[in-house]
């Protein structure tokens, strides 16, 4: 009878945290949807927090799919901003290799770039 005790203090357990991610998220899910003003937000946050298995359940029947769809669009910002900040660091190092030498050249009529540069960089980007 031990080893049945321990298994269904588990599965409450776990029971349990679900129950609070799915909580969790459906209240982030509240205060970041766009298509709901403050009044219709204030109702769902009450409606959820009387009536909590009642209030989740329809919450997750009527806005679930809307509740994906804003997952995922946050997903995609998130990775867009993500690859922008990669590409922006890389700095030079995106451009052709003709680009490269482009900028080398203007660099180095310009004077900014002795003889000496301008040829380690030049043997550097055709490396």
């Amino acid at each position: 009878m031990p080893l049945l005790d321990l298994f269904w203090t588990m599965l409450i357990f776990f029971l349990f945290f679900i129950w609070i991610w799915l909580l969790i998220s459906i209240f982030a899910d509240i205060f970041r949807s766009d298509d709901m003003g403050g009044w219709a937000k204030a109702l769902w946050v009450v409606f959820v927090v009387i009536v909590p298995f009642l209030g989740v359940l329809i919450y997750l029947i009527v806005r679930g799919q809307s509740m994906q769809q804003r997952s995922i669009a946050t997903a995609t910002k998130q990775q867009q901003a993500e690859q922008a900040y990669i590409r922006q660091t890389a700095g030079a190092g995106t451009g052709s290799a003709a680009d490269q030498l482009a900028k080398l050249a203007e660099l180095h009529d310009s004077g900014a770039l002795t003889d000496a540069e301008f040829e380690s960089q030049k043997a550097k980007v055709l490396a």
